[in-house]
């Protein structure tokens, strides 16, 4: 991830696969991608909110730093805006970032945009680290939280983590979701075989992979993005 030419040439090789529907990134990224060419035809997804930097006292602050505005996302014509949403009872932090990313929620929505919003029930340990809080009934308080946000969820996708009881945490909402990676594991087919499961319920329509992708174990991104869309368009791997 250190290396920009890097990155940008396995983003290049990833957009290039057939299934691959489009790319979740901050501008800078984006607009790499843009003068490359690679963005035809793809669904184009804004990332809002970078301002929480991790370790920071004000992580949980998650002021919007990248696309600021549902203007901005409209005016560069992309498909919509992405939020995260990490929320700790503890962090006064967190009304600010709740408050921002309704507003983000009913923007998107004027423009008749994407808002996908990526909720987190999260908590600083004694360390002062935060952490995201994964089993079952953490993320189904996250995702009530986060679907009642701005003045209408008519626009509103979540993306979540694959988790324990996911078709028990999947009843908490009818809202379109798609399916965060994670990070990249030594043991890829049992990720691929959680993937799979989970997209065989019903709100769950697809995923939003990063790390796990571009940076397989075995090097191959062509294959590694290969197999997770054909689980998602459900071809024959």
């Amino acid at each position: 991830m250190g290396s920009r030419a890097d990155l940008i040439a396995r983003l290049l090789i990833a957009l290039q696969r057939p299934g691959v529907d489009g790319v979740l990134a901050t501008p800078d990224v984006l607009e790499d991608l843009l003068l490359l060419g690679a963005l035809e035809g793809k669904v184009v997804i804004g990332s809002m909110n970078r301002g929480g930097l991790q370790g920071a006292a004000f992580e949980l602050d998650d002021r919007f730093t990248a696309y600021r505005t549902a203007d901005e996302i409209a005016a560069r014509r992309l498909d919509g805006g992405k939020m995260l949403t990490r929320i700790d009872l503890g962090d006064p932090g967190t009304v600010a970032t709740l408050e921002s990313s309704a507003a983000a929620v009913t923007g998107l929505a004027e423009h008749k945009l994407m808002a996908m919003v990526e909720p987190f029930w999260s908590t600083r340990g004694e360390d002062g680290r935060v952490a995201n809080l994964l089993d079952p009934d953490s993320v189904i308080k996250s995702i009530q939280i986060a679907s009642g946000l701005g003045a209408t969820s008519a626009y509103t996708w979540l993306k979540l983590p694959v988790v324990d009881e996911l078709d028990r945490v999947m009843e908490a909402t009818t809202l379109p979701t798609l399916l965060l990676g994670g990070d990249p594991t030594a043991e890829p087919q049992a990720t691929y075989a959680s993937w799979g499961k989970a997209l065989e319920l019903p709100s769950v329509r697809g995923l939003v992979v990063g790390r796990a992708l571009l940076f397989p174990p075995d090097g191959d991104v062509a294959a590694a993005v290969d197999h997770a869309a054909a689980l998602v368009h459900g071809d024959t791997v």
